[in-house]
């Protein structure tokens, strides 16, 4: 046996980072909302897995005669399935969906493959539950996290076997994720209330304040003649904004009938 200690650890590093809730030593500091279970069905996954494989090996038996190697590695790959199977954790956070899974390699004696995910909930379209016919047999469900955004092949998406009790977990996820939404909307609702209304009603409350000026100087521009060319400036402004506020009521003639 050689580097039973050395591990192949592949981990989605850019999707782990974005989680504040993780540090370096892979502790949670989320809150877990839901935890799925894998151990139920240990000896079904295993027996639907054995069942596959030896299917396979009778069909390369017969084909290139590889089939008799594989019956002969059913053992050590049974082993692995156990392995596999209770080294599962699948859970649910605030904010993602995190899937753990630490196998054997092939060849047990070479280590262990350590696999982690991360799938953000904003990134989630949609929890498939899919069965196939020799899955039914042993009661088996596959769960697959379908992203949002341009399709991609099914193969990117994460897949998931074995676990207990799928339904509930696309349950609970689909509740957070409407919880997530309604939070957001909810928040973009008070940040509209927030913002001063520069309704019709306020821009002719403009208008007035910048005609008023001009009536104000009318009366000095008598005394000071230097003032006059001031006084016709303002009141042409005044016009043009007196334009623009009839523009503005008859395109907005129910907004108009309020303020009167």
């Amino acid at each position: 046996m050689m580097g039973t200690g050395d591990e192949v650890v592949e981990i989605d590093s850019l999707e782990r980072g974005l989680l504040s809730g993780t540090d370096e030593n892979g502790a949670e500091d989320e809150a877990v909302l839901y935890t799925a279970s894998f151990q139920e069905m240990e000896d079904n996954f295993v027996k639907y897995q054995t069942a596959q494989w030896v299917l396979y090996s009778l069909l390369l038996i017969l084909a290139w005669g590889i089939g008799l190697f594989m019956l002969l590695y059913l053992p050590v790959r049974r082993y692995i399935l156990r392995k596999d199977i209770r080294s599962k954790k699948l859970y649910l956070t605030p904010n993602s969906i995190v899937y753990k899974v630490t196998r054997p390699v092939p060849f047990p004696c070479f280590g262990v493959l350590k696999k982690e995910k991360h799938i953000l909930l904003p990134s989630v379209a949609d929890i498939v539950i899919e069965q196939g016919y020799l899955q039914s047999l042993f009661g088996i469900y596959s769960l697959r996290i379908e992203n949002v955004g341009v399709r991609r092949p099914p193969s990117d998406d994460v897949q998931i076997q074995g676990i207990a009790n799928p339904s509930a977990f696309r349950k609970a996820v689909l509740m957070r994720l409407s919880n997530m939404r309604t939070e957001a909307f909810s928040r973009q609702v008070s940040t509209l209330e927030d913002v001063p209304n520069f309704g019709v009603g306020n821009s002719s409350d403009a208008c007035a304040h910048l005609v008023s000026p001009s009536k104000s100087l009318r009366q000095d521009s008598l005394s000071h003649p230097g003032d006059l060319i001031l006084l016709q400036k303002l009141e042409e402004v005044g016009t043009s904004v007196k334009r623009v506020q009839t523009l503005i009521e008859v395109q907005h003639p129910q907004t108009a009938e309020h303020r009167d």
